[in-house]
């Protein structure tokens, strides 16, 4: 009894179902390295990099309120547009957020293509939107928004 218990207790084994052995660090599967340039950007910097991009998308939407463009209580509303619209595009034509640019991240598409598109970074950002996808994440660290859109953040 007491063998059977401790053999699902004892967490998983060492290999998936195909038979290949278990990733010893996150983005090996990936191809990506374990530490510098490159390899999967750790949870702290990620979050880190959301706050700034939020704080950068509430002080233009603070901005746009006192110029008038925008109405007191829509500003809520607005920073959320202000910060899908800035997401979108700067991920688009860089490949990384101003806050990501500051803590020295960067998305990448793990499918082999050369940039990430305006759809995938637009799905990835609505996700993201959600708070759900971004907080359950696999073994290489990457939340079901970038599952879904086949990207990685990593370190630049």
């Amino acid at each position: 009894m007491a063998r059977s218990i401790g053999s699902w207790l004892s967490g998983p084994s060492q290999s998936d179902d195909s038979g290949q052995r278990a990733s010893t660090y996150p983005g090996e599967r990936l191809g990506l390295p374990e530490h510098g340039s490159g390899s999967i950007a750790r949870f702290g910097r990620r979050i880190a990099a959301l706050l700034v991009d939020w704080l950068t998308c509430y002080g233009l939407t603070a901005l746009a309120v006192a110029f008038g463009w925008i109405s007191v209580g829509f500003q809520s509303t607005a920073v959320l547009l202000v910060w899908l619209v800035l997401g979108v595009v700067s991920v688009r034509l860089f490949g990384f957020t101003p806050g990501q640019l500051l803590l020295g991240l960067k998305v990448i598409a793990v499918d082999n293509r050369m940039h990430v598109g305006s759809g995938r970074a637009l799905a990835r950002g609505l996700l993201i939107a959600l708070v759900i996808p971004a907080l359950f994440t696999d073994s290489d660290q990457r939340g079901l928004h970038d599952l879904a859109t086949k990207t990685a953040v990593v370190r630049r």
